[in-house]
């Protein structure tokens, strides 16, 4: 190559390797890999093992009814596209490598497929072969530049193996993106709030309840990227919190603690902090602490279906249980429920023989087990399922 080619061969790559990251670069890359090798289109394409189908990738070049007519019926036609599980990898053919050029020009692949796409040649590249498939790019020569030649060779097996590897980048990209996606949406069901922070203790990342927490800033709210605490006992403990895991190497595990916080509105919260684990050369923007805060009520994450289901408790006993939990007192139970205080002692003592307590502080135990990690459904977001 010349020293302009060489420098347009190491620009190409580069666009190789970014549309790896950003899809929507990929189709330009591609024609510019057609333009470089010397071809009009180019296709990048997998055939199963079995011969039974083929997929088509990325595309540049060719209109929607060739590539339906390759799939449908020229696929089988194509000289070069099976020669690929018989030779290395890399290794770039055209039709002379395996008829002579007068031999396929009277092909109905070439007459009727080649040709009306102003074509006169095309050459092969494997770009990645395994047991159950095989994938290749594919460059039609347009028939002004004549056949595929040596330098078009040269060219497709030296970007082939910078194609390959962008796109096992941009599947690893992909796969890691759906973690991500995946692992957030988790994180916003549940109905503890849960925010990343990083080093300088910025905001990395809240899930629904922790932002709903800073919407509502009774107990905490963000200023900016930062968390800012709404009362002075509640900034206290988070500033002590956030020296223990600042510091995590000189203090033991056992000093990490939750603490018990009051909101404005008068509502109790256990906040904790938590340090991950990190390596000592990332960038300080990248998580480094995790926050924990837990409104301390038992009530409204409770499944009271399960409850029920495990002990078999009639609807009647359930409502006392439940009641028990949120009330306590037997007259506040019967005045809450509308029912004589008889009837709540009776319910009260199939509870117990149900449930094996012995007094009203163990059933508030035995449904504290039935606690559920994620965040009630309103009846809106019942109606979107």
């Amino acid at each position: 190559m010349t020293i302009l080619q060489a420098n347009r061969f190491s620009s190409l790559v580069g666009e190789i390797y970014d549309a790896a990251a950003d899809p929507a670069l990929r189709s330009g890359a591609l024609e510019q890999v057609s333009y470089f090798v010397g071809g009009c289109a180019a296709t990048i394409l997998s055939r199963d093992a079995s011969r039974l189908s083929i997929e088509i990738h990325q595309h540049f070049g060719t209109e929607s009814r060739f590539r339906q007519l390759y799939r449908d019926r020229y696929v089988e036609q194509d000289p070069l596209l099976d020669r690929h599980l018989a030779i290395t990898a890399e290794q770039t053919i055209g039709v002379t490598d395996v008829m002579p050029h007068a031999d396929f020009v009277v092909t109905s692949f070439y007459r009727e497929w080649v040709e009306p796409q102003g074509a006169i040649d095309l050459a092969t590249v494997t770009l990645e072969r395994s047991d159950t498939r095989t994938t290749v790019l594919q460059v039609l020569r347009h028939r002004s530049r004549g056949p595929v030649d040596d330098a078009m060779r040269e060219r497709m097996r030296l970007l082939a193996p910078h194609i390959q590897r962008s796109r096992i980048m941009g599947r690893q990209i992909r796969a890691r993106s759906h973690t991500v996606d995946d692992l957030a949406e988790v994180l916003d069901g549940l109905s503890t709030a849960i925010c990343l922070l990083d080093a300088d203790g910025r905001v990395v990342h809240a899930n629904a309840a922790c932002r709903q927490l800073f919407v509502d800033a009774n107990l905490l709210a963000m200023v900016g990227d930062r968390i800012v605490a709404r009362n002075t006992q509640t900034d206290k403990i988070f500033r002590g919190l956030f020296e223990i895991v600042s510091d995590s190497g000189a203090h033991s595990s056992g000093r990490r603690r939750i603490e018990l916080a009051t909101s404005a509105d008068g509502q109790h919260y256990l906040i904790h902090a938590l340090p991950l684990k990190r390596e000592r050369n990332l960038p300080r923007d990248v998580a480094a602490t995790v926050l924990l805060v837990q409104r301390a009520a038992m009530l409204p994450s409770l499944v009271p279906d399960a409850i029920a289901s495990a002990f078999r408790l009639t609807p009647s006993e359930l409502r006392v249980l439940m009641a028990i939990v949120e009330i306590g007192g037997v007259p506040d139970i019967a005045a809450k429920l509308g029912i004589a205080e008889t009837t709540v002692k009776t319910h009260l003592g199939r509870l117990f023989e149900k449930t094996g307590a012995g007094r009203q502080a163990d059933l508030v135990k035995i449904a504290a087990g039935f606690t559920a990690p994620f965040a009630r459904r309103t009846s809106s977001d019942d109606a979107d399922v």
